[in-house]
């Protein structure tokens, strides 16, 4: 099946009946597409990018029998009842199946009555599950969370490696490996280890805009992270913390002030982990105070904030991580709570462990290189959605994503940044390199103690130079030194600072530096917050909430978790479209054919008992106007000399450059003075600037989302659209009307 041929309409109605969506997104349709021609593939579709899809929709519309390789039996069990609520036949067969479950299983696995079975890497491998699967002719072999089968991925599991039998055990059966993180060194090692033949390679974004990110100093932990945790009140949070110890005392202090805390950690009994999982799955919890143990496989889409205690073992694993908030498309916020100390512990807990296994040295070598990666990150003083995307091999164009520590001003320029570098890098080269950061701090501070004395420290030029400046501020501008490599610290157990070429480089006035502090040191968790989790405009909270409740019940009644019932994202757009029938929210993404039969008629009930109470209008249409910034409506005053030219060279058809360069204005603001002309000038065609093919997957997406903002769009492509052509297409749309 060729990339321009249409999917199957029967396909198309069937992932509407049972799943709800209205549309696929490109890649999604793209995979499927491998998935139907029976080849191989490598989908790598960041969290939330709907990867399951790809190798559920085709089983369903194909027949026959498709294996599922799952690396955790919680997430086996939650994709089997999701789907067997949807209508759609699967089991698992694990480890918590009874002899008489697994008869019958294995009864219905021979009979041609499953679509999809669910099984570990090891009982795959190991067992005669496989002769059962392989003669029951299984086509197709999935294998979900495909990175743990590289010694280069950061969740790297030995089981995974067996899968490498695949091909003897099932050589007539496609294979498809799915993960949601990957850097191209994993992605190769992927393809070799399960033998894939030829594969069709996908990439999706891994830009996730609707995500905050925060990177702050790790000043006063408690206070810090209630602080976050205030911001959220009463929403679903995950806070990620270093060692097992760290999850209790920080569950018990959360607990005390009153938030629906419950811990997990590999130290924990499985009886217990399994009661953290499913309080937090059913919100009976708010938050989970964990280890990085915690996260696979939960499939809570309403995750409205992460954060995390201490720093991640590689930027793969914070990708990760803190991709768990906000799948729903809803803005969340990841927060990452930082110190130096933390390279220097996690890198001591990968070299014990590496010696207690004997790990290869390369593979140590390899995960020390990933934390100094993640350190760097931390250290940086770029955008950090341009730094998480470059890291994946990816370009990020936007010269501010507007949600970040940096790009919203959270932080500043340290005024005179090159005078206070030199300042630090000569006492580091006064007292010869042979001290740590805190003696060098403590030297510049003009520190009283009978360390600096009886050295004679107190005698140094340098003594006392940056006294003035805090010592949690002052550490950090010694770490961003280190993260831009001027400044260099040993690998002993007593680390010591070390100059290097640009060290002198700086002092000599030959490098630039840049330092960045927190622009309100006494709110610093809070500076600059942005009211993550918003509802879309016209959504009324109060019904988003009730509506929730109603969710909490009918998931209790059903004795299911309550994103099986409806997601957040579903609930939002109830509560502002507020469909008083069964045909207006059955055109709701989301609600699907199976869920409008088993709890639409309670929900319809309590948006019509809601706004009779309220007066609020019932059956609200998409928006049909974009609230876009740049496309304000035409006025009767004549237009700019700049747009009065641009317009005419619209008229002949010029691209955007070629008017940027002739009216000398940058091209952003010429695309706003084309989204004005469309709108003004209607012109038949905008395929002169936004190529049809462009055009009609925006306006795909736009029937989706509607046109009030452009970033819904953005996400349901993938990021794979520039705003650019979002705005132009949005004009478009907009004069037609």
């Amino acid at each position: 099946m060729s990339a321009a041929t249409p999917l199957p309409p029967a396909l198309i109605a069937a992932v509407k009946r049972h799943w709800g969506f209205t549309s696929l997104r490109p890649l999604q349709e793209q995979a499927i597409r491998a998935a139907l021609a029976g080849r191989d593939s490598l989908v790598v579709l960041p969290t939330g990018g709907g990867k399951s899809l790809c190798f559920q929709a085709p089983a369903v519309f194909r027949g026959g029998l498709t294996v599922v390789v799952s690396p955790l039996i919680a997430l086996m069990k939650d994709q089997v009842d999701g789907l067997t609520r949807i209508g759609v036949p699967a089991a698992r067969l694990d480890s918590t199946v009874s002899n008489d479950e697994w008869a019958v299983t294995a009864e219905a696995i021979r009979s041609g009555e499953l679509r999809l079975v669910f099984t570990s890497p090891e009982r795959l491998i190991n067992t005669g599950t496989y002769r059962l699967l392989r003669d029951a002719g299984a086509h197709t072999i999935a294998v979900d969370e495909a990175h743990c089968v590289s010694h280069w991925g950061h969740d790297f599991r030995p089981e995974y490696r067996q899968l490498a039998r695949l091909r003897e055990f099932f050589p007539k059966a496609a294979v498809h490996a799915y993960t949601a993180t990957a850097t191209d060194r994993v992605r190769q090692d992927i393809a070799e280890q399960l033998g894939l033949r030829e594969p069709t390679v996908l990439v999706g974004n891994f830009d996730r805009p609707n995500l905050t990110f925060r990177v702050l100093p790790r000043l006063d932990l408690r206070t810090q992270v209630r602080e976050i945790l205030d911001r959220h009140r009463g929403a679903a949070g995950i806070v990620y913390c270093l060692r097992r110890k760290d999850v209790d005392e920080m569950t018990t202090y959360l607990r005390a002030a009153k938030y629906r805390a419950v811990p997990y950690h590999a130290g924990m009994s499985a009886d217990d982990r399994r009661r953290t999982q499913e309080a937090f799955a059913a919100e009976d919890a708010d938050i989970v105070v964990a280890t990085v143990a915690f996260g696979m496989g939960i499939d809570r889409s309403n995750v409205r904030f992460v954060i995390h205690a201490a720093m991640p073992k590689s930027i793969e694993h914070y990708q990760q991580e803190t991709g768990r908030a906000g799948r729903d498309g809803l803005p969340s916020e990841c927060v990452l709570l930082y110190s130096g100390a933390d390279f220097i512990s996690l890198k001591a807990i990968i070299e014990k462990s590496a010696e207690e296994n004997n790990a290869a040295p390369e593979y140590t070598a390899g995960s020390v290189k990933q934390l100094d990666e993640m350190a760097r990150y931390c250290r940086g003083a770029v955008c950090r959605h341009k730094q998480l995307v470059h890291y994946f091999g990816q370009q990020y164009e936007s010269p501010n994503c507007g949600a970040c520590d940096l790009c919203l001003g959270d932080t500043q320029e340290v005024p005179e940044a090159v005078t206070v570098a030199k300042k630090i890098l000569s006492c580091v080269a006064r007292v010869k390199e042979s001290f740590g950061i805190a003696h060098v701090i403590d030297v510049l501070r003009g520190a009283d103690t009978a360390s600096i004395r009886g050295r004679g420290h107190h005698e140094l030029s340098t003594y006392g130079l940056l006294k003035q400046v805090p010592k949690t501020d002052l550490r950090d501008w010694v770490y961003q030194l280190l993260g831009q490599n001027v400044l260099v610290q040993t690998e002993d157990e007593y680390p010591l600072l070390k100059l290097n070429k640009a060290s002198w480089a700086v002092m000599k006035d030959e490098l630039p530096v840049r330092l960045i502090r927190l622009a309100r040191r006494e709110k610093n968790s809070s500076a600059g917050a942005s009211a993550p989790g918003e509802l879309p405009h016209g959504a009324d909270a109060e019904l988003f909430e009730t509506l929730r409740q109603l969710r909490k019940q009918e998931a209790t009644r059903a004795k299911v978790q309550p994103y099986l019932v409806f997601t957040d994202a579903v609930l939002a757009e109830m509560a502002r479209g507020r469909p008083t029938t069964e045909d207006a929210m059955s055109r709701i993404s989301g609600v699907g054919e199976y869920r409008l039969r088993a709890y639409g008629k309670a929900f319809l009930n309590a948006i019509v008992t809601y706004c009779r109470r309220t007066g609020l209008s019932t059956d609200v249409p998409l928006p049909k106007l974009p609230a876009l910034p740049a496309a304000a409506p035409p006025t009767a005053s004549k237009p700019s000399a700049n747009k009065d030219l641009a317009f005419k060279m619209f008229q002949r058809g010029a691209s955007v450059a070629a008017v940027a360069e002739k009216v000398g204005v940058t091209p952003a603001t010429v695309t706003e003075y084309l989204a004005e002309f469309v709108r003004t000038e209607k012109p038949e065609t905008i395929f002169a600037w936004v190529p049809e093919d462009v055009c009609e997957r925006i306006a795909a997406a736009a029937e989706i989302h509607g046109t009030a903002k452009m970033k819904p769009v953005f996400m349901e492509l993938n990021g794979e659209v520039s705003y650019d052509h979002i705005r132009v297409v949005f004009a478009y749309l907009d004069a037609q009307r």
